[in-house]
This record gives structure tokens, sequence and C-alpha cells, in this order.
């Protein structure tokens, strides 16, 4: 994240217990961590807890314009740097913007090796097979059947020759 303030940025400090992001809410600030520990449930299933500063939260609503799929809750005192209209600043700042699709992209790395080698270690187990087949199409492959639990709107949805800017 740049060191430069943005207009909308604000530096938030939360007490344990206090929640950021609650899932279902509109979403629309993207938060970094700055010192603390944020606890991460979706569908009361605890999935993450972040205490690494420069964490990124928030992402997913502002990038995809839909309501927050986490709740995000401070298990103790935690400061977060939160930019407001996230959508309308990454717009500004292609620097951002390419910071954030980094970020972005090592998560889906980190992700899809440790799916690989569950999946390998796991070969043989039809039950473990399937779970991880179907974990890693709604990774990487469009949903063409329409009954995956996971919907996904992306590059796929696109005509290629016209992405990203418009016809060659």
């Amino acid at each position: 994240m740049p060191a430069t303030a943005y207009p909308s940025e604000t530096i938030d400090v939360l007490t344990a217990g206090e929640v950021l992001l609650a899932e279902g809410d509109v979403g629309g600030a993207l938060h970094v961590l700055i010192s603390g520990e944020l606890v991460v449930e979706r569908d009361g299933v605890v999935l993450s807890t972040l205490n690494t500063p420069g964490t990124l939260i928030g992402e997913m609503s502002v990038l995809l314009h839909r309501t927050n799929t986490a709740t995000v809750r401070a298990s103790k005192e935690t400061r977060v740097r939160t930019i407001a209209d996230a959508a309308k600043v990454m717009a500004a700042d292609p620097a951002l913007s390419m910071k954030v699709a980094s970020i972005l992209a090592s998560r889906l790395d980190a992700t899809s090796a440790v799916m690989v080698e569950l999946s390998k270690q796991h070969q043989g187990k039809p039950h473990e097979q399937g779970l991880f087949s179907r974990i890693l199409n709604a990774l990487h492959l469009p949903d063409e059947d329409g009954d995956a639990s996971v919907s996904r709107h992306d590059l796929f949805d696109i005509d290629p020759a016209i992405w990203p800017r418009g016809p060659m």
C-alpha cells in the first residue's frame, strides 16, 4: 500500500470482539491490518486468524461488487488502515490496483499448491479426490453445469477478443 494517505483513508482502532466487517453487509472499503489480530468467519466456520501487518481485508466485496462474504472480528485491540470507497480509489490508482491483484494472485497460487499437495497425499481415496476436484474446479474453471455451489463470474464470461479494453 502506498505510504501517501488517500483522501478517504482513516486509521481505525478496534477493541476485542468488535466487528470490522459483518457477513452479508454492504462492503466497499479496503482494510489493511496495522497491528493486532482479526478472526475471519464465514457461515459460522472460522476460516483464518490474521495477525500479519499489511494483510488486506475487504477486497472481495470491493472487487466483486457484492456484500461481505465473511465476518471479520478483532480478537484483541487491533489497528487497521481503512480506505473508504475503495473501488473509486483503485480506479484512480493503477499501482494500488496492481498491488491488490498481486495479493489475490498470490493467494490463489498458494491455495492451488496446497490443494494439489493434499490431492497427491490422498490419491486412491475416491471421496477425498472428489472433494479436491470440486475445490480445484471451483478455483480454476467456469461452472458449466449449474450444479456447483460456487458461482464464478470472471474472465470466462468475457469475450477474449474485447478484453481488457475493447476490440483489438
